[in-house]
């Protein structure tokens, strides 16, 4: 079974060409562009929401380990491209940590309220 490669993205403006670039060194289909983009400005939109923000953190995790697979496939510089993602993981569960008390009390936090 042979796979089909997308066809290339719409015409998305001038400011796209940093993301095509990448996508393109990644070895990745241009095609997947607007996909990836929609899928964490989804997941990003749920994260920022506070009632939804422990699934958003989540989503945007597992897009984000993905980016570092792909980073790591590509060969591309360890600490300025493929810990990328880690970086924004780690700030984005501390920025969770800090602003949701709900959170804090499910991983038994000292002086949080546990919740049920």
């Amino acid at each position: 079974m042979t796979r089909q490669a997308l066809p290339d993205p719409p015409d998305v403006g001038p400011g796209a060409a940093p993301a095509v670039e990448s996508l393109v060194a990644l070895g990745w289909p241009t095609g997947y562009l607007l996909l990836i983009g929609g899928v964490e400005l989804a997941a990003v939109v749920l994260f920022v929401m506070p009632r939804t923000g422990l699934p958003g953190a989540v989503l945007m995790t597992g897009l984000l380990g993905g980016a570092v697979a792909s980073h790591l496939r590509a060969g591309s510089p360890w600490f300025s491209h493929t810990l990328f993602g880690l970086y924004l993981g780690v700030f984005m569960w501390a920025a969770l940590w800090l602003r949701d008390s709900r959170f804090r009390g499910y991983l038994g936090a000292p002086g949080e309220v546990q919740t049920s």
